[in-house]
């Protein structure tokens, strides 16, 4: 084991072993706010105002996050949130990720295609609508039907009132379900990104480590009927320092977490899930290296995933040490153990929730046996092209959209039609060797895994891999957005009729791909739905519910003191400078990864090399936190939320404050480098309100 992930567990295990206090565990519904904790451990009255102006200050992108900092439709988030955007709005002869970007008028804005961002607008507890269908004589599929046809009339009736996408939130594994409203804004325009290697300086070498040093930001602008979106929520900027011990908030959209699940589920995830995936992001990982070799253009468009592929295999090595070391599994297995315990003294608990336990340790036995099948079919990892993605839509969509919108799968109802549409006919830079290179790879493990099912066979026919890769990718037409649209509008005649090959492909592999979902989603998730909530139900008997859901990609608040912490006996301050920067690329011999841009290498001698940089923070968090606001008590912005260190990754499990921390880049840096390195002043007075 390296070095770095020895020491991954320390603070967690140190905690456990001594007994102490958890910290500031936990990722808050806006709508179920910690008031009680925030009142007495550090004498702040949350009111309801201050929290409906950070949330509609809050915007997602995607799977991550990011807020209004300026009334005229400005928005901050990560540049490695926003590189896939950049990187589509580069060219051959002017790569944005090497040059960086900045927008001196508004005309020169450049808009996004395919880029999404919602806002999210009110919410409410619907647990009562869904959970009503429910009735006890009913098994877990049809519980699951139920609750699914409950949830699909709220989202569509929901979403024909208010104009707004409207998605239920399950929580506490179907304990609650919450509606949440979005406001959609399709037209996003890029305002300024700096240069890769400011954004990323110290690349995948350190990725999830502090002290950091990273201009880890973008800005972009949300424009609504062709005009830029003026709204009164928005973050005004914290101009002032930060203090160590000062208490900080994070508003974002934390992808997900595993504090609730049950033993055998994490016993899942440590001995099935994550091996698996390990292994394959390693080799995807060393296939894409290989393949960035080929040239220039090569390494630009492999650039983004590849990056993607190293941030989740260091992050889930992570998390796999943490389920991997038994102290924090002894741990969750008393936690457990007790909870069952308390439920059989009374037996009428024991006869509503004893079960549950075993129920779910089932579905993971069941999980283990199709995991492989619906990762390379349902999952899509033996079909790795985006030609592919685009055929799956459009085979789903022709036979979906003509059933009753109770009968579809959820990602084809009417409230997600405009999104997967706009998607579709989005024109994007396609390199096609990379195309061809990950369908191969991609094919060469499905044939290892399922050479002998005979729809394998088909594809093949005695071939290898790359020729059916070459074949597929160069005989396909659904690059073209006018030959896509020509399937949009002619529905399931066309697709059906269609000699593409991709579609071709899809219509092969789709019996296979239903089947293990319709298994999946009838042994697997509804028996842990139905079980999971018995099991919440029976923590909230005995505990109450003042405690915190999983992370479930939607908008959750956290909060905790900006604070060093302690490493090998070492103290490691809260904050770096931008002298900092400087000094450690030249003890490197400004080479990768510390190599700087020529531009802030020329600035130096302007920039107030005492100005902060990133500072970290004890704040919950976890992938999908990204561009997360970080605002003090006035609710201003204090900074952007781009990483964790090390030490933060097993609090997917368990959360300690001992050396977890979160890291931010500093509002007080983010000026600094807008004004002395990138001559920025209209932006930097628009962040200001300066007219």
């Amino acid at each position: 084991m390296k070095t770095w992930f020895k020491c991954v567990m320390f603070g967690a295990l140190a905690l456990i072993a001594a007994g102490t206090a958890l910290g500031d565990e936990g990722l808050w519904l806006f709508n179920m706010p910690p008031d009680v904790m925030l009142r007495t451990k550090y004498k702040f009255d949350i009111t309801p105002e201050w929290l409906d102006h950070l949330r509609l200050s809050s915007v997602r992108f995607g799977g991550a996050s990011g807020s209004f900092v300026a009334p005229e439709g400005l928005v901050l988030t990560n540049h490695h949130v926003g590189r896939s955007a950049i990187q589509r709005l580069s060219t051959a002869d002017r790569d944005l990720m090497k040059l960086g970007f900045y927008a001196r008028s508004r005309a020169e804005e450049l808009k996004v295609p395919g880029m999404e961002v919602t806002v999210l607008q009110s919410l409410e507890d619907v647990t009562a609508r869904v959970l009503g269908t429910v009735t006890p004589e009913m098994n877990a599929i049809q519980a699951a039907e139920a609750r699914n046809l409950a949830v699909a009339a709220i989202e569509k009736e929901e979403s024909q009132i208010t104009g707004l996408r409207c998605s239920v939130i399950n929580l506490f594994s179907g304990g609650l379900y919450h509606l949440y409203r979005y406001k959609v804004f399709s037209d996003v325009r890029l305002v300024f990104a700096p240069e890769n290697l400011v954004a990323f300086f110290g690349g995948d070498q350190d990725n999830f480590t502090y002290p950091r040093y990273d201009l880890d930001v973008t800005l972009f602008r949300l424009y609504e009927n062709d005009a830029p979106y003026v709204t009164p929520h928005y973050l005004k900027w914290n101009t002032g320092n930060l203090k160590e011990g000062d208490l900080v908030f994070v508003s974002g959209h934390p992808g997900s977490t595993g504090r609730l699940l049950t033993y055998s589920q994490l016993e899942f995830l440590r001995d099935v899930s994550y091996p698996w995936t390990l292994a394959h992001y390693a080799r995807r990982r060393a296939g894409l290296k290989d393949f960035s070799r080929r040239g220039p253009e090569a390494a630009r468009f492999a650039l983004g995933t590849l990056f993607g592929i190293e941030n989740s295999l260091k992050a889930t090595t992570g998390y796999h040490s943490g389920l991997l070391d038994a102290a924090l599994m002894e741990k969750k297995l008393k936690e457990e153990n007790d909870l069952r315990e308390a439920v059989r003294r009374d037996p009428e608990m024991e006869a509503l929730y004893g079960k549950a336990w075993d129920e779910v340790a089932r579905a993971q036995q069941t999980y283990a046996e199709i995991y492989k099948l619906y990762r390379f079919f349902e999952g899509g990892a033996g079909f790795s092209t985006t030609y592919f993605s685009t055929a799956r839509s459009l085979v789903r969509l022709a036979v979906e959209k003509i059933k009753p919108e109770s009968d579809r799968l959820r990602e084809f109802r009417d409230v997600a039609l405009p999104a997967l549409t706009r998607r579709m006919m989005t024109v994007t830079p396609v390199y096609q060797d990379l195309e061809i290179f990950n369908l191969t790879d991609s094919l060469i493990q499905l044939q290892k895994e399922f050479g002998d099912m005979a729809e394998v066979k088909w594809l093949f026919a005695g071939r290898l891999a790359e020729d059916v890769a070459k074949d597929l990718v160069n005989g396909t037409e659904l690059g073209d957005p006018n030959v896509r649209k020509a399937y949009l509008d002619g529905g399931f005649q066309s697709v059906a009729l269609s000699n593409d090959p991709m579609i071709k492909l899809a219509w092969l592999i789709d019996p296979v791909s239903r089947g293990v979902r319709k298994r999946y989603e009838e042994e697997v998730q509804s028996v842990e739905t139905k079980n999971g909530a018995l099991i919440a139900q029976a923590m909230f008997k005995l505990r109450g519910a003042a405690i915190p859901p999983d992370a479930t990609g939607s908008l959750r608040l956290s909060f905790g003191p900006v604070k060093g912490y302690e490493e090998n006996g070492k103290k490691i301050p809260f904050f770096t400078t931008f002298k900092g920067m400087f000094d450690l690329a030249a003890r490197n011999g400004y080479k990768d990864p510390y190599e700087l841009p020529e531009r802030v290498l020329s600035a130096k001698s302007r920039i107030k090399l005492d100005t902060p940089v990133n500072f970290v923070a004890a704040c919950d968090s976890i992938g999908g936190n990204s561009g997360s606001p970080v605002v003090n008590r006035k609710g201003e912005f204090s900074g952007v939320l781009f990483d964790g260190n090390i030490q933060s990754l097993p609090s997917r499990f368990v959360y300690t404050d001992v050396q977890n921390r979160s890291v931010m880049v500093h509002a007080k840096g983010i000026i600094e480098a807008l004004t002395n390195i990138y001559e920025a002043k209209p932006l930097v007075d628009e962040i200001l309100g300066k007219k």
